[in-house]
C-alpha cells in the first residue's frame, strides 16, 4: 500500500488545487469542454436568423458569429472525416451531420469543399439518416431536431423529418406524462418549435390534423414563451436553444420574443475562440461535489464561505419549465437550470457537511432548506422505487426513467438528514430505493448509470462509474457486506486495466490507459471494504495510480465521461480533480489515521448475506 506520508502529500496537493479553483464568492464554477455539436447548432441558428433579418444590426452580428464558429469547426475534424462532440470524442454521425449542415447554412460549403467531402464520406459509410435513427431509436428528442437542421440546410428532404405533435404542449404538465410523447420530459420547447417548423415546411396530408395543429400554434407558442428563462437559454443548453431559435426563424418568426431572447443567449454565451460549450456551466453540481469531496477525509469542510450561495440556489417557486414543486436544486445558479434529483441530492449532502462544520447560528435556516429539499426528493420517487431526473412518472424514454446513479445519490441524501427531518416516509423511501438498486444490478455484478458514459465501451455505457456510485450508498448505510455490494466490489476489483487504473481510454498515456475520473471513483468504492483481501490488490494498484498522477501533475487530465440529454458528450475540467480529492480523502481517513495504531488487517471478508 502507498506509504501514509506519500498518500497524505498527494491528498494535500490535490486538495489545495481544488480549493484554488473557487471563485471569489467561495463556490466553484468549473469549465465545460467546447463542443463541436453545440457550436454547429449555434452557427446554424445564427445563419438562419441572419437570413431572415438581413437589413438589421442583429443580422450582421449573427453572420459574424456564425462565421467565427465555422472557422473553429474547420479545425475540429477527426482523421476519419467525422466530428465528435468534443475535441476528445470519437466521431459520431449526429455531430457530423450537424456540422455539415452548419457549413451549408453559413454559405461556407465552397470554401471548405474538401472538409465536407470527407464528412459526407463518413456519414455515408455510417449509413446516413438510417444510422441516425438507429442511434436514437424511439427517442425523437434529438433525431428530429438534427433532421430538421439538415432539412433547413437542404441536405435532407422534409418528408424524412417526422412530425412532432406540438399541440400536446397545450395540455397541462400533469397530463403530458400520460401521453407518452416521442421526446423526453425536458424537451417540450423542441417539441413546440421544431414541430411548428415541420408543420410550416410540410403540410400534414390529413385536413383534421392540419386544423388541430393550426389552431394550436398560438397557444403552444405562449407555452414556449412561459417556459423560457430570463437568460433566454432553455436549460442553459446551447443545442436546445439553437434548435428552438432556428425553427422559429425558419417559419417566419425570427422576431418572435422567444427567438430574440434565444439569439441573445447564444450571442452572450459564445467563447472567445468562437465555440460554445454544451451548457453554460454546472456551478451548483460542481460546488456540491467539491464540498462532498473535501468532507471525505474528516467530515469537516471548514468555513468555505459558500453556504449562503448554495442556499440561494434552491428553487422556491413552482418551476415554469417542468412545473416542479419548490424545494429542489438545479445544476447551476443561472435561470435556465431546472430542479432535478441528482443536484438536489448533492445539495442536501453538501449542506449537511456545511451545517456540521459551521456555527450553530446557521442551523435553523440550513435545516429549513434541507426539510424542503428532502420533501421534494421524496415526492419525486417513482413507483419502481428509483429516482428519475426531473419528473415522476415519465417512463417512455431512457433519459426519463429511474437511474441507478440518481437513486444511490438520493438515498444517501435522505440518510444524511434522516435524524434531523421528522418524516415517516424517509425510511420506506430508502428501502424502496435499495430494492430498486438490487433489481437493476446486472448479472456480472455491475450497475450502469444514466448520466455518465464511456465512449470506448459497448453501448457507450460506464459500469465503472455506475457501480462505484451505487457502492457508496451501500457503504453509507453499513451494507457493504451484503450480497449486492460484494458482487459489485468483486466486479470492480476484477476489471482494472493492466497498469492499475480504470477507464479504458487508449488515447491516454498507455496502450489501454485508465482515466483519472474512473480510477478515482473505483478506488473510493473499494476503500469502503478496505479489509477484504480479495480486492486489496486492485485497490493498492488504483491508489498508486492516483498518487503517481498527482505527483506528475496529471490529476487534472480530463476524459469525455459526461452524458448530457440525448447522449451528448462533454467533459468538465473539475471532475478529475474533485474525484481525486474525494478518493484520496477517503484513503487518508481509512489508512493514515489507523496506520499509527496497527497495520490494516487483510482477510477474506464476512460471509455473504442477502441485501
Amino acid at each position: 500500500m502507498v506509504h501514509p506520508h506519500e498518500l497524505n502529500r498527494a491528498y494535500q496537493t490535490a486538495r489545495g488545487d481544488l480549493l484554488a479553483e473557487r471563485v471569489p464568492t467561495g463556490h466553484w464554477v468549473g469549465e465545460l469542454s467546447s463542443s463541436a455539436l453545440s457550436t454547429a447548432t449555434a452557427a446554424s441558428a445564427l445563419s438562419i436568423v441572419a437570413k431572415h433579418t438581413e437589413d438589421t444590426g442583429r443580422g450582421e452580428a449573427c453572420r459574424e458569429l456564425s462565421g467565427r464558429a465555422i472557422e473553429w469547426l474547420a479545425g475540429c475534424q477527426n482523421d476519419d472525416g467525422g466530428f465528435g462532440d468534443t475535441d476528445k470524442s470519437l466521431s459520431n454521425v449526429a455531430t457530423t451531420m450537424l456540422v455539415r449542415a452548419a457549413f451549408h447554412l453559413a454559405g461556407a460549403a465552397g470554401e471548405h469543399a474538401e472538409l465536407l467531402r470527407r464528412a459526407e464520406g463518413y456519414i455515408a459509410a455510417k449509413g446516413g439518416v438510417s444510422a441516425l435513427r438507429r442511434r436514437y431509436g424511439r427517442d425523437r428528442t434529438f433525431a428530429v431536431p438534427i433532421l430538421t437542421n439538415c432539412a433547413l440546410a437542404g441536405l435532407v428532404p422534409w418528408r424524412e423529418v417526422p412530425p412532432l405533435p406540438f399541440e400536446m404542449a397545450c395540455l397541462t404538465y400533469g397530463l403530458l406524462r400520460f401521453v407518452r410523447l416521442p421526446v423526453v420530459s425536458y424537451a417540450v420547447p423542441a417539441l413546440v418549435a421544431i414541430g411548428q417548423a415541420r408543420f410550416f415546411h410540410r403540410r400534414p396530408p390529413n385536413p383534421l390534423t392540419w386544423l388541430v395543429r393550426r389552431l394550436a400554434v398560438g397557444r403552444s407558442l405562449r407555452v414556449l414563451e412561459r417556459m423560457q428563462p430570463a437568460s433566454g437559454g432553455f436549460l442553459e443548453a446551447i443545442p436546445l436553444t439553437s434548435f428552438v431559435a432556428m425553427s422559429l426563424a425558419s417559419a417566419g418568426r425570427a422576431d418572435h420574443p422567444t427567438a430574440r431572447r434565444g439569439v441573445k443567449f447564444l450571442i452572450e454565451s459564445v467563447r472567445e475562440d468562437g465555440s460554445w460549450p454544451i451548457d453554460t456551466n454546472l456551478a451548483t453540481w460542481n460546488t456540491t461535489l467539491s464540498i462532498q469531496a473535501l468532507a471525505a477525509a474528516s467530515g469537516n469542510v471548514g468555513a468555505l464561505g459558500c453556504l449562503d450561495w448554495l442556499l440561494a440556489c434552491q428553487n422556491h417557486e413552482v418551476h415554469p419549465f417542468t412545473q416542479a414543486a419548490p424545494g429542489g436544486w438545479g445544476w447551476s445558479d443561472l435561470s435556465g437550470a431546472v430542479p432535478d434529483a441528482d443536484d438536489t441530492a448533492g445539495a442536501l449532502l453538501a449542506s449537511r457537511a456545511l451545517r456540521d462544520s459551521g456555527p450553530a447560528r446557521h442551523h435553523p435556516r440550513v435545516d429549513s432548506a434541507a426539510g424542503d429539499g428532502v420533501r421534494w426528493l421524496l415526492g419525486l420517487q417513482n413507483t419502481d422505487g428509483g429516482w428519475p431526473t426531473f419528473c415522476r412518472g415519465w417512463g417512455a424514454m431512457p433519459f426519463d426513467r429511474s437511474g441507478t446513479d440518481l437513486t444511490a445519490h438520493a438515498v444517501r441524501a435522505l440518510r444524511a438528514w434522516e435524524n434531523l427531518i421528522p418524516d415517516d416516509r424517509i425510511g420506506e423511501a430508502i428501502q424502496r430505493g435499495f430494492d430498486f438498486l438490487a433489481k437493476r444490478q446486472r448479472p456480472d455484478g455491475s450497475w450502469v448509470p444514466l448520466w455518465f458514459g464511456n465512449q470506448w465501451r459497448a453501448g457507450e455505457k460506464n459500469p465503472v462509474y455506475g457501480t462505484a456510485r451505487v457502492l457508496l450508498a451501500y457503504r453509507d448505510f453499513g451494507r457493504i457486506h451484503t450480497l449486492p455490494a460484494r458482487r459489485g466490489l468483486r466486479w470492480l476489483a476484477a476489471n482494472p486495466l493492466p497498469e492499475g487504473g480504470w477507464g479504458d481510454d487508449p488515447r491516454a498515456d498507455g496502450p489501454h490507459a485508465s482515466t483519472i475520473e474512473e480510477t478515482a471513483v473505483a478506488v473510493e468504492a473499494l476503500l469502503a471494504d478496505l479489509e477484504n483481501g480479495e480486492w486489496r490488490p486492485a485497490l493498492e494498484a488504483g491508489l498508486r495510480r492516483l498518487v503517481t498522477a498527482v505527483g506528475e501533475g496529471r490529476h487534472r487530465e480530463t476524459a469525455p465521461i459526461g452524458f448530457y440529454f440525448a447522449r451528448l458528450w462533454y467533459y468538465e475540467k473539475l471532475y478529475p480533480l474533485i474525484f481525486t480529492v474525494s478518493a484520496l480523502g477517503q484513503a487518508v481517513r481509512r489508512l493514515c489515521l489507523r496506520s499509527s495504531s496497527q497495520p490494516t488487517r487483510a482477510n477474506h471478508g464476512s460471509p455473504e448475506t442477502a441485501g
